[in-house]
């Protein structure tokens, strides 16, 4: 007869761990250090669990899950919406560290998510690179705000900050760039992906440490699991409006930014946005749409290892003011 299964929850804090077994309801909680982590890891080899489930918790989780699926332990590391949509749902509406292991133990259980490849090394460096871009132009922008109503000894103080952001930007643009041109596999990538008109830096290599699932999945579950796919909104006879929700904000944030200059510059993307303008399409919805279509593009691209090529019919189109 088959081993019974046996699911874990693992809540990472920043201090300790909290851990639940599922069926059993054992609880116990570790140090976050790398001699508990150790002797957990080998805990859980004994146990032989079917899967041990983490919450992304913005990095802390990846050193946990590291060790967990370098010692042979199968880890999924998921959403943390999902699970707290799923306490809620089995009643369960108070939250602690304890509790929450328990829920995590019990998501595992009933959901079973699919086990993923964790990033290696490279991959999180060129993420925490990128997080720390995003982080620099959120204080940029908040600082030049700030500097419209700034006066005297205040304005100065503002300026000086703004050129320091400016030089850190550079800098964490330079690391981005030689992070890329590294990796061989990454620098070939990027020369497709910014072979199409309107993918800029920023995407490409958001794409690259975001979505290493472009060029492997169709591009219905693409967008799905990017969040550019209308939802529906139905029940019974009514018929609700579509709507996007979920997937991964900082590749829509990103591929958004990227569709505003491709409506301008690339003959395909702005083509097919003048047609839905015109067709009386709300603009938003529009450029969703053509997010939709610019992720298809780039999918295809990747799959196929072929640079960018615009159709014939495109190229003979027009420009728009």
């Amino acid at each position: 007869m088959s081993a019974p299964s046996l699911w874990i929850g693992m809540d990472v804090a920043a201090s300790h761990l909290d851990v639940a077994v599922r069926p059993s309801g054992e609880h116990w909680q570790v140090a976050y250090t790398d001699e508990a982590l150790a002797t957990l890891t080998a805990r859980l080899q004994a146990l032989g669990p079917t899967l041990v489930v983490l919450e992304a918790t913005g990095g802390l989780e990846l050193r946990v899950a590291g060790a967990l699926a370098a010692a042979g332990l199968p880890v999924a590391i998921v959403n943390p919406r999902q699970v707290r949509d799923f306490a809620k749902a089995t009643g369960r509406l108070a939250k602690t560290d304890a509790l929450d292991a328990h829920v995590l133990a019990h998501f595992a259980a009933a959901v079973q998510p699919a086990v993923r490849p964790l990033p290696d090394a490279c991959t999180q460096e060129l993420q925490a690179l990128l997080a720390r871009r995003r982080q620099l132009v959120e204080m940029l922008t908040a600082e030049r705000n700030r500097l419209l109503r700034a006066s005297g000894r205040i304005r100065a103080q503002v300026h000086e900050h703004i050129r320091w952001l400016e030089h850190r930007l550079q800098d964490v643009d330079r690391d981005l760039d030689q992070a890329v041109r590294a990796r061989p596999a990454w620098r070939s990538q990027e020369d497709l992906l910014r072979s199409v008109p309107g993918v800029g830096p920023g995407l490409s290599r958001t794409l690259l440490a975001q979505l290493p699932e472009l060029g492997q999945l169709d591009r219905k579950r693409l967008a799905a699991l990017v969040g550019v796919a209308p939802l529906n909104r139905d029940s019974g006879t009514g018929r609700g409006k579509r709507s996007i929700w979920g997937g991964r904000a900082p590749v829509r944030a990103v591929l958004y930014m990227g569709v505003l200059s491709a409506t301008r510059c690339n003959p395909v993307i702005r083509a097919f946005y003048a047609r839905l303008c015109a067709a009386g399409k709300p603009r938003k919805v529009a450029l969703t749409a053509c997010m939709h279509k610019l992720l298809g593009i780039l999918n295809a691209i990747l799959r196929h290892q072929t640079a960018w090529q615009a159709p014939p019919a495109a190229v003979a189109e027009p420009t728009r003011a």
